[in-house]
């Protein structure tokens, strides 16, 4: 962990890595447009070839494709425990999903005319659902919910499988319930691209979902424009904003739960409270030594971990705004005051009583958020990204010619007239 204190000389200049833009390096960025290239040009058999020498099964056409058997076998093998897990996630991100899908909607313009906007959902969309270090199962409601409630008929959904070509019990049992109307057993770079541009054993989508590595992310970039996408996710992030009232044991667990997943992920704490900066360092260290992903968790520690003493709240409040993190976490007197002056987070957590995990796993909003300070410019995954917008107009006689001179104007200021005539010759 690097403690920085607004006392420091050189405190500004350490506060550098606050403003960061995700990018690929070199190295990751060809590798993937050397993927992207093979499987669209050589379909399954670049895929199937990828997915072995990155460590995955041995493909065919026959098994690339998860089972209705494997799904009803997984599912019996489900504990109860897990089934009540998923149900009462999903119900809740479901409710959470119906409150903010976008309805229909029509009215009558100045001129009289008959305007509207329309939302269909995507006919197919392809969803990415990391299956690495930890099968994340509550991925897939948290997004194979959404497009279910937008009401998507063909949820398709690409995982990585073991060398056995087994996929989690527990994830097919959760993307079944969340939705998932196809799974296939690939993963990385190679698995966007397929679903970008298909191939012999899988259908191109429309839109591509979902969080990954360094190279699912850049395949997404890559593929953009082929394709929709709907945000590029990377390495999780955590600002905590906390003041004397805070428990310093509450914080240390919040920011080892980030730690956790280790690779690039960013730990901070930003706090006017030097005996609680003190308090929650001696407590992370406590804590990170009696956890089970110690590894993942000290390679955070070590190299993207900050506590950060400023020398009043409201600089932590900048500092956030500039970092633009996926998760914020406020511990304060005043948690909606202060909340209400961030405007970059992906997602806000109020009170010593709302562990990031809580939106993580069960609260509601999807757990799909901006990272690498995208933030900034996007905002996480959220219903309405799995309906196309359409925009309806229906003019009749009186509402176009009431339009009729500002039409011409402008297309006599364009030097459009072919525009101009195309609406006076319904008039004459």
């Amino acid at each position: 962990m690097r403690t920085l204190r607004y006392s420091d000389p050189d405190f500004s200049h350490n506060l550098a890595f606050l403003d960061r833009h995700a990018e690929p390096s070199a190295e990751v960025h060809a590798t993937v447009a050397e993927i992207v290239r093979r499987v669209r040009a050589e379909g399954d058999a670049a895929v199937f070839e990828l997915t072995q020498k990155f460590g995955g099964p041995q493909l065919t056409a026959a098994t690339v494709r998860v089972s209705e058997a494997e799904i009803a076998a997984a599912i019996q093998r489900v504990p109860q425990s897990t089934r009540d897990a998923v149900a009462a996630a999903h119900l809740n991100v479901k409710s959470f999903a119906e409150k903010s899908r976008r309805h229909d909607w029509s009215g009558l313009n100045a001129q009289g005319v008959e305007v509207g906007e329309r939302f269909d959902p995507f006919e197919r969309v392809g969803i990415y659902v990391p299956g690495g270090t930890a099968p994340l199962v509550s991925t897939s409601v948290m997004t194979c919910t959404l497009a279910a409630v937008a009401g998507v008929p063909q949820i398709v959904v690409a995982t990585p499988a073991g060398p056995d070509g087994a996929v989690n019990d527990s994830l097919l049992y959760a993307l079944q319930y969340a939705g998932a109307t196809e799974i296939y057993k690939i993963g990385g770079a190679q698995a966007i691209a397929a679903l970008a541009f298909g191939t012999g054993s899988i259908r191109p989508v429309a839109k591509i979902y979902g969080p990954g590595n360094a190279y699912v992310v850049e395949a997404k970039r890559q593929v953009f424009g082929r394709v929709a996408v709907d945000l590029l996710p990377g390495p999780s992030e955590i600002l905590v904003i906390a003041d004397e009232t805070a428990r310093p044991a509450w914080i240390a667990a919040d920011l080892l739960a980030q730690a956790e997943h280790g690779h690039n992920s960013m730990v901070i704490l930003a706090t006017d409270s030097e005996p609680l900066l003190s308090a929650v360092e001696t407590e992370v260290a406590a804590q990170a030594a009696r956890l089970q992903r110690a590894a993942h968790i000290q390679e955070v520690l070590d190299t993207s971990t900050y506590l950060v003493l400023v020398e009043k709240i409201d600089d932590a409040v900048d500092l956030c705004n500039g970092f633009a993190p996926e998760h914020a976490s406020v511990v304060t007197a005043n948690d909606d005051a202060i909340a209400a002056k961030l405007r970059t987070s992906g997602a806000i957590f109020l009170g010593g009583y709302s562990p990031v995990t809580g939106g993580d796993f069960v609260a509601g909003p999807s757990h799909e958020l901006p990272t690498g300070g995208a933030g900034k410019s996007f905002p996480g995954l959220t219903v309405d990204q799995f309906q196309r917008r359409t925009s309806l107009v229906r003019f009749n006689e009186a509402s176009l010619r009431q339009s009729l001179p500002i039409i011409e104007t402008f297309a006599s200021i364009e030097g459009l007239d072919a525009h101009g005539r195309s609406a006076s010759i319904r008039l004459e």
